[in-house]
C-alpha cells in the first residue's frame, strides 16, 4: 500500500496509540502478523487493515547471525523505505533497529515486490525530513517520541542495492 491513511484509519490510530494499546502491540503484533502473512501467502497484514504500509524486511541478527524476517511499517519515499524504531514508546529500541545497525544489508519485500536494500541511520535535516512523512502516515509516533523521552528515536532509510 502506497497511499497515506485515510479518515477512517487515522480514527482506529487514535485507538491504538492509547498506552495500555500500544503496549499489546508492541508485544503481540509481530506474531500476529506474521501468521497473517503466512496465511495470505506474504500479501497481508493487520498493520496494513489500518493503512500503515508494511514491508517484510529480512535481516541477520546483530548478535547470533541468526536470518530474521519481520513485518515492520515501511513509508515509501521514492525507491526508499523509512524505517521508525519507536518501539511502540517502549524503553529500548527494537531488536531490528540493531541488526540493520551491524548488519545493513538486508531483503525487503514491498507491496509483493522484492529487493535489496542497505540501511542507514538518518540525522540532522534528513532526520527532521522523514520523521515528518512518518507522522503523516502514523500520528502515533508523536506520542510513541512522547512516552520514549529518555531515548532517541533512530529513522532508518532502506535505499535499494546497486
Amino acid at each position: 500500500m502506497n497511499r497515506k491513511p485515510n479518515a477512517f484509519h487515522k480514527l482506529i490510530h487514535r485507538f491504538l496509540m492509547l498506552k495500555s494499546v500500544s503496549a499489546f502491540l508492541a508485544r503481540y503484533l509481530h506474531r500476529a502478523d506474521g501468521f497473517m502473512l503466512r496465511l495470505t501467502g506474504g500479501r497481508h497484514t493487520f498493520a496494513e487493515l489500518v493503512g500503515l504500509p508494511i514491508a517484510q524486511v529480512k535481516m541477520t541478527g546483530a548478535k547470533t547471525g541468526t536470518i530474521r524476517i519481520l513485518p515492520l511499517v515501511a513509508v515509501p519515499n521514492g525507491d526508499k523505505l523509512v524505517l521508525f524504531a519507536t518501539n511502540f514508546g517502549q524503553k529500548y529500541h527494537p531488536g531490528w533497529y540493531y541488526n540493520l545497525k551491524i548488519h545493513p544489508e538486508c531483503e525487503v519485500s514491498f507491496n509483493c515486490r522484492p529487493g535489496r536494500y542497505i540501511a542507514r541511520e538518518t540525522t540532522g535535516d534528513e532526520y527532521q525530513k522523514y520523521w515528518q512523512l512518518g507522522v503523516s502516515y502514523y500520528v502515533g509516533y508523536e506520542k510513541y517520541k512522547e512516552r520514549a523521552a529518555h531515548r532517541h528515536i533512530p529513522v532508518m532509510v532502506l535505499e535499494p542495492k546497486k
